[in-house]
């Protein structure tokens, strides 16, 4: 069943620009997001994504533009519950088990979710009776996933959520995101597991250097990037032959296992064209497109045309 928000007007950020001193943050930025998305906030270190969450929560004032969350104030969708957040930075409050403060914070929200089924959720039901000094670093990050859960947001802003966690614990942490996202609620998340992005996302923005340098479906981010990539295994080959290839850009030996790179649809066409007339001997043969890894590198690269800055937050 899918569910709709009652929320018809989603997020707005229009004209949002932020500077430390002279390091600009972000720069100008216009960006929509509807109700009931998952979007992957993506981009390297300092290209302004804790920034833009920032200001999208209130945290911090932009030097100038507007934020709109669901036709109000960040302040005001806060005050009424409509926003959940998790950030990288904050501790949980000292000698409280782990029920207690989750219920001591769903006690400040006007229609919060029960707090035994947000602790079910969120995987925290075994521990929490523990006291907040007492949890590993994985247990804490479920409890504050439960924290910013439990007011039942319209939006919940997610900063490095799996950080730190384990292969099972992020396994779980999405698992638990698709049944929110499976109930109509708008989810925003940065993140620098860029599988996860890939995954889980209905859609990615990618930063850079305070701007957005791409936007859209996953698919359509990695499309931005032509390559094709073939594997082959090839035993008594010479690394030379497959280099010489038409269509081959570069080639990688690794014994009896090549990858020929090609720049795009139509020159991995002809090397595969070639290969396998020349070399009918080989087998295990793949070809793939960009990943969003080599997307995220290609499209994130320096601008010989922007100025150089220190990397902002």
């Amino acid at each position: 069943m899918t569910f709709v928000s009652e929320h018809a007007q989603g997020i707005e950020l229009r004209g949002l620009t932020k500077s430390y001193g002279d390091v600009p943050a972000v720069r100008s930025i216009d960006l929509s997001i509807a109700p009931g998305e998952t979007v992957a906030l993506l981009g390297p270190n300092g290209a302004g994504k804790s920034t833009t969450i920032d200001m999208m929560l209130g945290l911090t004032r932009p030097d100038s533009g507007t934020v709109s969350l669901f036709g109000s104030t960040p302040s005001h969708a806060v005050d009424a519950g409509l926003v959940g957040g998790m950030l990288q930075t904050g501790s949980l409050l000292d000698y409280l088990s782990v029920r207690e403060l989750v219920t001591m914070v769903a006690s400040l929200y006007p229609d919060p979710l029960k707090v035994e089924d947000v602790l079910e959720l969120t995987g925290a039901s075994d521990f929490a009776s523990r006291r907040t000094t007492k949890l590993s670093g994985g247990q804490t990050q479920r409890v504050r996933v439960a924290i910013a859960l439990v007011a039942d947001p319209e939006l919940l802003v997610l900063d490095e959520p799996t950080a730190a966690l384990d292969v099972e614990g992020r396994r779980d942490f999405w698992n638990s995101m698709r049944a929110v996202a499976a109930r109509g609620k708008t989810i925003i998340f940065a993140t620098h597991y860029l599988e996860e992005a890939d995954a889980f996302a209905d859609r990615i923005i990618l930063m850079a250097r305070g701007r957005i340098v791409a936007d859209g479906p996953p698919t359509e981010i990695k499309a931005k990037v032509g390559g094709r990539t073939i594997r082959t295994t090839l035993p008594e080959v010479a690394l030379a032959d497959l280099s010489a290839l038409p269509g081959v850009a570069t080639a990688e030996q690794r014994g009896d296992a090549f990858t020929l790179t090609c720049v795009d649809s139509a020159s991995s066409d002809l090397a595969l064209r070639s290969l396998l007339s020349g070399f009918p001997a080989a087998r295990d043969v793949e070809v793939r497109g960009a990943g969003l890894e080599e997307a995220f590198l290609n499209l994130t690269g320096d601008d010989p045309d922007d100025f150089t800055a220190t990397s902002a937050p």
